[in-house]
């Protein structure tokens, strides 16, 4: 019976020792395997090694012992392992990011402080910082920025005259002045910048945050002018007046403005390539391709800017400039692809977030942001087009009309023979609110009109003088013909006038053919 004993306890002295070392030395994903199934087998192995020796006088060990402490050890395991899944285990690579060069810290600095002013004080943050009823266009025109620009003027270029900046140029020299004082800041701060903070290897954190500014930045502009393309109102229709007037008499820009609105079609498609660059911008894994499209679309705006001399070259150049600074970190990838036929690595552009779900509010946000952009930008340009655009209200007596007989204080005769305000060759109503007549010297004399269709009278007023007024009565005796009756600048006038048909204007009647036969 001793014997037996003795080998009772030395069993489970030996089964003890084998738990505790399968529980020591089994691994994490080990431990939170089955842990009946472990009892089941320690115990089965126990009870062969105790038969192996006595089989004829040793009963089974009892596992509820051995499941307890076998349970109890790998609870504080699995506890452990809960623990270590929450910090990175050894296989996970904390990449470095690398000492950025002393040229490359010095052209981030510039990049920064001189694209970060410029959008800042120019119409590109206007497009960003998006207002539907407001009209901001950049705080340039504001304070302090603006009297800055105005104390440069005229202590260092002697300028006298009020400097004009306007919505509708963006080249008078006040912008010009303001952008050669943002370039001079900009190197001054860049310099200084350098210079106190020399020792630091990277802006890698400040970098991420600039470029997701700058992408909406490209972006905001993108969507502004590729809505008004694709809702034709940069490039509307030639108004009747430029149909009568003389190509030579026209500027480069009203003869490139003539051309795209004559072309709805072409309009509309180059206002899609402008939208897709910017739509492509807002999603982060698509900035590269989208970049490349807004590069491609500005280049060929800034030649148009820059040939037909239209007054936003230093807004398309400075988009140029953005794409640019966006393609900056891509630009060994992307070599690498379209120059040395070489494997491109995928884009190690850094998360904005260490957290996933931070990163995916991030995604979010911009997702929402490019949705409000687009539909504003819709709204806007949707409405305007039926204000002021194609979509407008036409002048009630809507035409080009043709001068047949003019008489002045009862006097007929050729017009070359009056006075110069009152040689007119034609006569045209576009506007519900506008007349123009144009001289024999094909110039034109514009007014506002007011038009009663009921009493049959128009009123003519001349730009801001409250005095000037002119009074007519028109008939229609057929519907292409308009009899005028009025006093004007104390001349009584009575105008005899024939409706042009459109039919003889060849760019109103030209389309596209497959097969084009010769011009005669």
């Amino acid at each position: 019976m001793r014997n037996v004993a003795d080998a009772g306890q030395k069993h489970q002295f030996t089964l003890r020792n084998r738990v505790a070392h399968a529980c020591a030395s089994s691994s994490t994903s080990e431990i939170a395997t089955d842990h009946t199934t472990s009892i089941r087998k320690l115990a089965a192995d126990g009870a062969d090694d105790t038969n192996s020796g006595h089989p004829a006088n040793l009963r089974p060990i009892n596992p509820r012992p051995v499941a307890g402490m076998i349970i109890g050890r790998a609870g504080a395991r699995n506890m452990k392992r809960k623990t270590l899944e929450r910090l990175p285990g050894p296989e996970t690579k904390i990449e470095e990011i690398p000492r950025w060069s002393a040229l490359l810290r010095t052209a981030f600095r510039f990049s920064f402080l001189y694209f970060g002013l410029f959008c800042l004080a120019t119409q590109i943050s206007g497009s960003l910082f998006l207002i539907p009823t407001g009209s901001f266009r950049g705080f340039g025109p504001l304070w302090p920025m603006r009297p800055i620009t105005i104390w440069i003027a005229e202590h260092f270029f002697g300028a006298t005259q009020p400097l004009v900046y306007g919505r509708y140029s963006g080249e008078t020299l006040f912008f010009w002045i303001q952008t050669l004082w943002l370039v001079i800041l900009a190197v001054i701060a860049t310099a200084t910048w350098s210079v106190l903070d020399r020792r630091r290897e990277n802006y890698a954190t400040l970098h991420k945050w600039f470029h997701l500014f700058i992408r909406f930045a490209l972006a905001a502009s993108m969507f502004e002018y590729g809505m008004t393309k694709v809702i034709p109102t940069q490039f509307p229709r030639p108004p009747l007046n430029t149909l009568v007037t003389p190509v030579g008499n026209l500027s480069l820009s009203a003869l490139l403005w003539t051309t795209i609105g004559s072309s709805p079609v072409y309009e509309i498609f180059t206002g899609c390539a402008e939208l897709l660059g910017g739509i492509l911008l807002i999603i982060p894994r698509t900035t590269t391709l989208g970049a490349l499209i807004c590069l491609a679309d500005m280049t060929q705006v800034f030649v148009l800017n820059m040939t037909y001399d239209v007054a936003v070259k230093q807004i398309s150049f400075h988009l140029i400039l953005l794409s640019l600074f966006l393609l900056a970190p891509e630009f060994r990838r992307l070599s690498n692809f379209f120059l040395l036929n070489r494997p491109a690595a995928p884009s190690a552009q850094p998360q904005l977030f260490s957290s996933a779900r931070a990163n995916r509010i991030a995604l979010a946000a911009q997702m929402i942001f490019g949705v409000y952009l687009v539909g504003t930008y819709a709204y806007i340009n949707w409405t305007y087009w039926y204000a002021a655009g194609d979509g407008r209200p036409r002048s009630p007596l809507y035409g080009i009309w043709t001068v047949n007989q003019l008489s002045i204080d009862g006097q007929a005769g050729p017009p070359v023979l009056n006075d110069y305000d009152r040689r007119w060759r034609r006569v045209i109503f576009d506007l519900p609110d506008a007349i123009a007549f144009q001289r024999l010297d094909d110039s034109f004399a514009r007014y506002g009109a007011s038009i009663d269709v009921y009493k049959n009278t128009v009123a003519l007023t001349k730009g801001n003088s409250k005095k000037w007024k002119a009074d007519f009565t028109f008939q229609r005796p057929a519907e292409d013909q308009l009899v005028l009756d009025g006093d004007m600048d104390g001349h009584k006038i009575h105008a005899e006038l024939q409706l042009a048909d459109f039919d003889t204007f060849r760019l109103l009647n030209s389309r596209f053919r497959w097969v084009r036969p010769e011009e005669p």
